[in-house]
């Protein structure tokens, strides 16, 4: 392998999500393959290089674009695949590739929404391509989870796939969210189909959140901080995505195209960053509102359930029972996810050491912490402190130069 390897990254940088992997990319080059020479283009026009010129040792592609796929898929320098899994990916081909785990973001998208209290839910979603398969997976294992938990799910995906035709896209999906039951949680694909949700809502005079909480997906700041209200959203851990696809990269151009031939690496999502656009409890039951805020207020912390129902003048059975009828799960369960949430903050998004994030959640040790984590995730706080950036390092990594080599 040559001292400076040239590495084509072959996304469009023009999309959160896939600006995100490009940043987990160039976080891997920075922390372990500092001589790759990256090329990323920011034009969707340009991102694909003149491959009969360019002479590199290795690429990752979503294969969204055809083109792409096509350009590429008889080149015999190592590949490797990131996305959803559809557009022209061939899954039964030796290219590794490296998913979103769309079904867990669905299952997450519908806890938070049950967490808010909320027995009315949707889903919005993209129509159907043949690069949109990611959209409809995350609504089935949305609507699979508010079905378990007793709860009606309304889907739409509409026929404007973007904001080219503005007004039908917005008059169809007004219609849509005049129809539904309020209050209601819902859940949008992602974060740009969300603010074409919120925008449906100013136009309605709905209040958000108290008579629709929006929940979108990629945790894209630029979309989520300029939206009125400031909008939640699923963080899908794409920059994970693009350090795991470096890794793999870096593997096959050391010890060749079969060290990672077929291989296939699904990534769970971080997480929801909660903003103003779910703040909200839709219940009457104040019991249950307390609860929630107990447990809310320290979710790094196992909570004193006795000392709760005492407080709200219940028994104990008696809380878990309304407990669960309002959220559709125990208060050990919704404080294990909260927990789980919080520690997982902590690691990605501060330097603190382990062990003192360890203490602070109540583990005597950071081994202790780490079967917990493990358990819940799937993975390690170790792990996670590697393949992830701070929010800091997030927009400074989020457009890398460009360079072409």
């Amino acid at each position: 392998m040559p001292d400076a390897p040239l590495i084509a990254v072959i996304l469009d940088a023009a999309r959160p999500y896939d600006r995100l992997i490009i940043g987990g990319v160039a976080r891997y080059a920075r922390e372990r393959a500092p001589a790759w020479s990256l090329y990323v283009e920011e034009d969707p026009l340009q991102k694909l290089p003149d491959l009969k010129r360019w002479h590199g040792q290795g690429i990752i592609a979503n294969f969204d674009d055809r083109r792409v796929a096509t350009a590429i898929s008889g080149l015999s320098v190592p590949i490797v695949g990131v996305g959803g899994g559809y557009g022209w990916f061939d899954r039964a081909s030796s290219i590794p590739y490296v998913f979103t785990d769309n079904a867990a973001i669905g299952r997450l998208g519908a806890a938070h929404l049950l967490a808010c209290g909320f027995d009315r839910l949707a889903y919005f979603g993209s129509p159907k391509t043949a690069t949109a398969g990611w959209s409809d997976e995350r609504a089935e294992a949305f609507a699979e989870a508010c079905a378990r938990a007793g709860r009606n799910c309304h889907v739409h995906t509409g026929r404007h796939a973007d904001a080219r035709r503005w007004q039908d896209l917005q008059q169809e999906l007004c219609g849509w969210i005049g129809s539904l039951p309020k209050p209601i949680g819902l859940m949008a694909c992602n974060d740009v189909r969300a603010r074409y949700v919120l925008e449906a809502c100013r136009t309605l005079g709905l209040r958000v959140p108290h008579d629709l909480a929006v929940l979108g997906v990629d945790n894209d700041e630029v979309i989520c901080e300029l939206t009125n209200p400031p909008l939640s959203s699923i963080d899908q851990s794409a920059r994970r995505i693009g350090y795991e696809a470096a890794t793999l990269l870096d593997r096959m151009m050391r010890r060749g195209v079969s060290a990672a031939a077929g291989k296939r690496v699904v990534v769970p999502p971080i997480g929801v960053v909660s903003r103003t656009s779910t703040d909200a409890m839709a219940t009457s039951d104040e019991a249950v509102v307390t609860a929630l805020q107990r447990l809310r207020a320290e979710p790094l912390l196992r909570p004193d359930i006795p000392a709760i129902a005492e407080e709200v003048c219940l028994s104990r059975p008696t809380l878990e029972s309304r407990f669960k009828a309002v959220l559709g799960r125990s208060i050990h369960d919704e404080s294990v996810r909260l927990r789980v949430a919080a520690i997982r903050r902590l690691i990605t998004q501060t330097d603190l050491p382990l062990k003192t994030i360890s203490s602070r959640a109540g583990f005597s040790s950071v081994q202790y912490m780490t079967t917990f984590l493990h358990r819940h995730t799937g993975t390690t706080p170790a792990r996670l402190r590697i393949v992830e950036r701070r929010a800091t390092e997030t927009r400074a990594a989020g457009r890398p130069a460009t360079e072409h080599p």
